[in-house]
Parts: C-alpha cells; sequence; structure tokens
C-alpha cells in the first residue's frame, strides 16, 4: 500500500517539524521519524484504528501529542492532517472530498 499527503497535510507536518527544531536542536528530525513511523504502522495495518468521522481514521504518535488523521482509497492511504491533539478538532474536515 502507497500513501500521500493532502497537500495541507503536507504544510502542517513542515510547519510542525520547523516548530520542534526551533524548541531543540533536533527535535524536529525525532518529530518527523516519529510521524514516518506511524505512516508504517498505518500501512501495514490500515484497519486497525476505529473510524474516527466520514469514512476517516486516526492513529496516535506514540511520542508527541499528534494524530495523524487518514482515509483509505483503493490502495492508497491518504495524510488527510497531522494533527495536534490540543488543536480545534474538526478544522481538517474540510478537506475530506
Amino acid at each position: 500500500m502507497k500513501y500521500s499527503f493532502h497537500p495541507e497535510a503536507r504544510i502542517e507536518f513542515l510547519e510542525a517539524i520547523e516548530y520542534f527544531e526551533d524548541c531543540r536542536n533536533d527535535l524536529g528530525i525525532e518529530f518527523s521519524q516519529e510521524v514516518f513511523a506511524t505512516i508504517q504502522r498505518i500501512i501495514h495495518f490500515p484497519l486497525a484504528w476505529s473510524e474516527f468521522s466520514e469514512n476517516t481514521r486516526r492513529c496516535l504518535t506514540k511520542r508527541f501529542p499528534y494524530g495523524v488523521i487518514y482515509q483509505i482509497v483503493g490502495e492508497e492511504v491518504i495524510i488527510i492532517a497531522v494533527m495536534q491533539l490540543n488543536r480545534e478538532p474538526e478544522y481538517w474536515k474540510k478537506r475530506i472530498k
């Protein structure tokens, strides 16, 4: 199974990396590694997480307070959001087709 980012999800992911890197040297790298590890779990077990909203699922990162919101479309996982868990919970819904 392959994956891709919604354009806005890619932007917020890159902004989060930059934020963590500003907080501490190499923390942005650690954050990105954690998100990619989460995406790998999703790719290997796409149905393992219960539906979150409107045919979407959420898998939480292990170390950071973030969740990866995704949809399964055919043989592809679409990353809808890399969501900070304390943020407005439904801001990403406008990204769903």
